[in-house]
C-alpha cells in the first residue's frame, strides 16, 4: 500500500518510475548555458506557427512525441495525461495534446505545474490505474508575457528582481516497470554503468501569502511556498537536508534562492549547501540579460528532463528534492489589486541500479 505520513507527504511503496523524458525549448534557452543537452532547440521562437500561443502548444506536441519515442510506447498505449500551462483556460495543453487521443487531467500549478503533474502521474501510476502515465506542461515568453504584463512591443524596462519566462516544454512518462539504461537515451557513454530514476515519494504544498504585490518579483512571491514544502517534507520524512544531493526548486531565481535560504534559516532547516535552482542554471543573467534568473512552467520542466534526471541515470545524483514553485495570480487579481500566493510542490527523485 502506499504510505501517507505526515499531514503533507506520500511514500509510495511501489514507486514509479520516469522511464523516459523530453525536453524543448527556445532560442535564447538554446543559447545558454544548458543549451546543449535540451533534445531540441527552435529554429525560432514560433516554431513556424503564426502565434505564440500556437507555437506553445507545438512545444507541447513535440515534447509528448519525443517521450513516447524514447519510452518507445504509441500515444495509445498511455492511459492518462497531466497536464497543464499559464495560459487561460490552458489553452497551449488544449490545442498541442488534442491530437493524441489520451484521457487528459488539465492541471494548473502556474510555475510550479511540472511538480503537480509528475506527483499525480506518480500517485495513479503507483495505485495502479494505469500503466503508464504522461505528465507534460509548458510556458512562452511570448505569450505569458503578453497574457500577464504588457504588450511585447511596448519595451518596458524590467527591474533586476524580474524573471524571464522560459520558452519551453517538458514531457515524462511514468510507469512501475524500469526501463534498462541500454534503452535510455543521453546515458553516460564513458560507462555501462546506468541508473532507473524512480520516484520515491511527494510532499503537497499549500497556498501561502506573504502579502507580495508585485507581479516583477516573483521569486518573492514563491519562496515562502518552496519553504513550506521543504519544512513539511523534511518533518513528514524525518530527514534533514543533508540526505539529498540537491534540493533543486524551479523558479525562484538570485532573489528568491537568497529569500528562501534565510526563511529556511528562520524555520531551523539549512538548506545552504543543497539548494540549486533551475531558473539561475538556464540562462547566463549577466550575458543573456535575464535579470533574476528564469521562471514558467517550461524552466523547471526542460531543466529537470535535460539536466538532473540525466545526472540520475549516470549516478552522479543519488537523491534529490524537486519543487517548483508557482506564483497564483491573473490578469484580474493583479488589476484588482490582490496580493500574489505562491504555491510549491515537491518530488523526491532517486537513482536505482537497474542491474538489481
Amino acid at each position: 500500500m502506499n504510505q501517507r505520513i505526515g499531514k503533507w507527504s506520500l511514500r509510495f511503496s511501489e514507486a514509479p518510475f520516469i522511464i523516459s523524458e523530453a525536453s524543448i525549448v527556445g532560442t535564447k534557452e538554446g543559447g545558454g548555458p544548458l543549451g546543449g543537452l535540451f533534445d531540441m532547440v527552435g529554429e525560432d521562437d514560433k516554431f513556424g506557427q503564426n502565434t505564440w500561443e500556437e507555437a506553445e502548444s507545438s512545444m507541447q506536441a513535440d515534447a509528448l512525441s519525443m517521450a513516447l519515442g524514447k519510452a518507445k510506447r504509441r500515444p495509445e498505449d498511455i492511459d492518462y495525461v497531466f497536464a497543464g500551462d499559464l495560459l487561460g483556460q490552458s489553452m497551449a495543453t488544449t490545442f498541442g495534446l488534442e491530437k493524441f487521443k489520451i484521457p487528459l487531467f488539465g492541471v494548473y500549478g502556474a510555475c510550479s505545474t511540472c511538480g503537480e503533474t509528475l506527483s499525480l502521474a506518480a500517485a495513479f501510476t503507483a495505485a495502479g490505474y494505469g500503466d503508464y502515465i504522461a505528465a507534460v506542461t509548458s510556458s512562452h515568453f511570448g505569450s505569458a508575457e503578453k497574457q500577464f504584463r504588457f504588450p511585447n512591443q511596448y519595451a518596458n524596462q524590467r527591474p533586476i528582481c524580474a524573471t524571464w519566462t522560459v520558452t519551453g516544454s517538458g514531457a515524462f512518462i511514468l510507469s512501475k516497470n524500469k526501463k534498462t539504461g541500454k534503452d535510455a537515451d543521453k546515458l553516460n557513454k564513458e560507462s555501462d554503468k546506468s541508473y532507473d530514476v524512480m520516484i520515491e515519494g511527494i510532499t503537497t504544498g499549500t497556498v501561502v501569502d506573504y502579502g507580495i504585490k508585485d507581479s516583477m518579483n516573483m521569486g518573492a512571491a514563491m519562496a515562502p511556498a518552496a519553504c513550506e514544502v521543504i519544512v513539511n517534507h523534511m518533518k513528514d520524512f524525518g530527514r534533514n537536508p543533508s540526505y539529498y544531493d540537491c534540493i533543486v526548486t524551479g523558479d525562484l531565481g538570485e532573489v528568491g534562492h537568497t529569500i528562501l535560504v534565510d526563511l529556511c534559516r528562520q524555520k531551523g532547516v539549512d538548506i545552504s549547501n543543497e539548494h540549486e535552482d533551475c531558473g539561475i542554471k538556464i540562462f547566463d543573467a549577466v550575458n543573456q540579460n535575464t535579470g533574476s534568473g528564469g521562471s514558467g512552467c517550461g524552466c523547471s520542466a526542460t531543466v529537470l528532463a535535460s539536466y538532473y534526471i540525466p545526472k540520475l541515470r549516470r549516478g552522479e545524483l543519488k537523491k534529490i528534492l524537486f519543487i517548483p514553485t508557482g506564483a497564483l495570480l491573473s490578469p484580474v487579481s493583479f488589476n484588482e489589486g490582490d496580493t500574489v500566493p505562491g504555491i510549491a510542490h515537491g518530488v523526491v527523485l532517486e537513482a536505482c541500479d537497474n542491474n538489481k
